[in-house]
């Protein structure tokens, strides 16, 4: 989530600097961060973030829980425009899944049943889930949704995202989630075998985050 400093963001939008992101994790600062470098503008966290209410990411789709988080955290902070993303993996032999699941993929299986998913857990459940899938079955996407809104009223949404196809073991060392085993052809390496600054030109948030920084110049004045 974004939430961008000023009261009247169209009016302001050419002389903002910072987007700051309310998120306390680094792999979405990081990408955020690199995906901005080129606009002039500066990418940081929400101070106190962690002490805002939680919402229930319990939409079926990406939409709906950006949506969602963008609606509830603009109320927060009134006036303000906020930026929600809900972004996660679809694999098509899976028939979609782990999709909105994908940041908690590994808590669904009764293996680890009431254990953290993190990324680990989350990368292990998937390679057993794909075990059987021949290599040309593996066919993957990555999404991100970035929702904005002021004051719990929705004023744009944003999709990117980035097809690609699941190895048989994890490559690179860079990223985060499902990024090595997530193969990107048009480069011949995975999203964890990239730079950031290099991951930003490929992947779904950098896609999506490129389409509200056009937004943001070419808002009305």
């Amino acid at each position: 989530m974004v939430l961008v400093r000023g009261q009247e963001f169209p009016r302001h939008a050419a002389s903002m600097t910072t987007l700051l992101i309310a998120t306390s994790n680094p792999g979405k600062l990081r990408d955020l961060a690199s995906a901005a470098a080129s606009s002039g503008i500066q990418i940081a966290p929400i101070p106190g973030f962690s002490s805002l209410p939680a919402v229930v990411e319990d939409g079926l789709t990406f939409e709906e829980n950006a949506v969602k988080k963008a609606e509830a955290y603009s109320l927060c902070v009134p006036g303000e425009i906020v930026l929600a993303d809900d972004s996660g993996l679809e694999v098509d032999a899976l028939h979609g899944a782990p999709g909105v699941h994908s940041a908690r993929y590994a808590a669904e299986d009764p293996q680890h049943a009431g254990a953290n998913a993190d990324d680990k857990a989350n990368n292990a459940r998937l390679l057993r889930e794909l075990k059987d899938i021949l290599s040309e079955k593996r066919s993957a996407r990555f999404v991100c949704v970035i929702a904005a809104a002021r004051d719990g009223r929705i004023l744009g949404t944003f999709r990117g995202a980035a097809e690609g196809s699941i190895l048989t073991a994890p490559r690179g060392s860079q990223g985060f989630g499902y990024d090595p085993l997530f193969y990107f052809p048009p480069i011949g390496k995975t999203f964890a075998e990239l730079s950031p600054e290099e991951k930003a030109n490929y992947s779904h948030r950098g896609a999506a985050f490129r389409k509200v920084l056009e937004w943001f110049r070419e808002a009305p004045r």
